[in-house]
């Protein structure tokens, strides 16, 4: 079951934090189709949250189509949004965490990986234009 972290000085409303961890955690095949989000009451408690809060980001993830809240059950994933590339022992993966101890290896802090990421991803994806 994913735990939620909630970083309170991000600037990110926390609604939206839960909503990308739970997308994140989708993507990476950690929950899947039948999967139970915890329950708000489950989060709350982990995270010290306001109950509504939870539920925003639950009814959120509900209209995107990604979970169905079942009456008295809980909140259900219905969609994957796992790709074979994001697998956890898929190539991508392998060679993006081999990068990533060239890159500590060398001396780079995380602000400087985060920099250089963000740049990279930029040039490939750039505002506005779609990869196929």
């Amino acid at each position: 079951m994913i735990e939620f972290r909630i970083d309170r000085r991000s600037g990110v409303a926390t609604y939206l934090q839960i909503v990308h961890q739970a997308k994140q955690a989708m993507r990476l095949g950690l929950l899947g189709p039948g999967d139970r989000l915890p329950t708000a009451r489950e989060v709350v408690a982990a995270t010290a949250v306001n109950p509504n809060t939870v539920l925003k980001a639950y009814r959120e993830l509900e209209h995107e189509g990604l979970v169905e809240a079942r009456r008295g059950l809980g909140t259900f994933v219905t969609r994957s949004l796992t790709v074979d590339a994001m697998h956890r022992h898929g190539p991508l993966r392998v060679q993006l965490a081999d990068w990533m101890v060239q890159a500590a290896d060398t001396g780079l802090a995380v602000d400087d990986v985060d920099a250089l990421y963000n740049d990279v991803r930029a040039e490939q994806y750039p505002i506005g234009e779609e990869k196929p």
